[in-house]
């Protein structure tokens, strides 16, 4: 069977992904900062930086590799600061598509992000449609990119994808289930009736194992069909979860002007991105990819998001204990958003 790498193993869709991959027969090789607990016979876990090429070097002496997955990229929460974001997601995709072509790995698959966009668009967005990132982290994906089109003899192919969201994914999607849990009130911005579309992790790993077989290379957009309002998706969450909670809007300008102000001041974790998500419409056109690799997503936003927020309630006292995992894998601090709590 085939031989992957697998940059991010150890994170959430990493782990996803690796499990897929698995489960078909695949050898997997790991490589990640942070340590996986996952054992398999046919699964080998390196603790490294994608950074460093002496651990990029060890990876392919471990096994011949047929296929690079990079999932791996540094997040824009916390003290994230520009020069880190750039080293570990330009400068390590770089090293790492130095090496697949260096051992002639026939196809490198990365995980790109809809951050290439800071601001709305009021249509699906097509692969024709040029980037315009509004912060650090998209413009570091973008980077990314722009690093993967001179490597033509890997066969490069880009997945650029919404919020990916399953069981275990919380980050800041745990404070709304800590809200939705606790029967708070659940607040949109404005009336709530923007669409803002996510993508199930399943449907992207679905997505990675069909690009082996795409020949050549390629931009796909991916995300969930049928994407609702933002006020109907918690609704539907709500009505399916046994809790009393109530979806209450909050003025749009002065909320998002507070959040601004706030995050600047390290009281908030919502960033740009977060801003956009709770505020503002945006979906991918995914037509490319249903026609040229025959994918078709499997969960609207409404099922994955009560796929997820199950998954926090059954695992709840586990979650709270989780140490050294990733980003979207653990609890994002709520910071000033407490205050909503209380006055909800």
């Amino acid at each position: 069977m085939p031989c992957a790498l697998i940059t991010g193993g150890s994170g959430f869709f990493g782990s996803i992904l690796i499990e897929s991959l698995l489960e078909k027969g695949w050898n997997c090789i790991n490589i990640d900062i942070l340590e996986n607990s996952h054992s398999h016979p046919n699964l080998k876990n390196i603790k490294g930086d994608i950074r460093c090429e002496t651990d990029i070097d060890l990876c392919f002496k471990l096994s011949k590799i047929d296929v690079v997955f990079h999932c791996a990229a540094l997040l824009a929460h916390g003290n994230i600061n520009k020069k880190d974001l750039t080293t570990t997601n330009i400068y390590g995709t770089r090293n790492l598509a130095g090496a697949a072509l260096k051992h002639r790995v026939s196809k490198f698959i990365y995980i790109s992000s809809n951050c290439l966009w800071g601001n709305p668009i009021p249509y699906p967005i097509n692969e024709h449609e040029y980037p315009c990132p509004c912060e650090d982290y998209g413009k570091s994906k973008l980077g990314g990119e722009i690093v993967l089109n001179s490597y033509t003899e890997i066969n490069p192919i880009i997945f650029r994808v919404p919020t990916l969201i399953d069981e275990g994914r919380l980050g800041l999607l745990g404070i709304l289930f800590d809200f939705i849990y606790n029967n708070k009130k659940v607040w949109v911005v404005g009336d709530g009736s923007n669409r803002y579309q996510f993508l199930y992790a399943k449907d992207l790993a679905e997505a990675c194992i069909l690009a082996v077989s795409f020949h050549g290379s390629g931009i796909f957009h991916l995300g969930a069909d049928d994407v609702k309002t933002l006020r109907e998706v918690y609704q539907f969450v709500i009505d399916h979860s046994n809790s009393n909670s109530k979806v209450v809007q909050l003025p749009k300008s002065l909320t998002l002007l507070a959040m601004k102000i706030f995050y600047s001041m390290g009281l908030s974790p919502l960033g740009e991105y977060h801003r956009r998500m709770i505020a503002e419409s945006f979906r991918f056109d995914t037509g490319k990819a249903k026609s040229q690799l025959k994918w078709q997503p499997t969960l609207s936003n409404e099922k994955i998001l009560l796929k997820a927020y199950k998954y926090y309630v059954e695992k709840k006292d586990l979650i709270s204990k989780r140490k050294n995992v990733s980003a979207h894998n653990s609890l994002a601090k709520a910071g000033i958003i407490n205050i909503l709590k209380f006055l909800s």
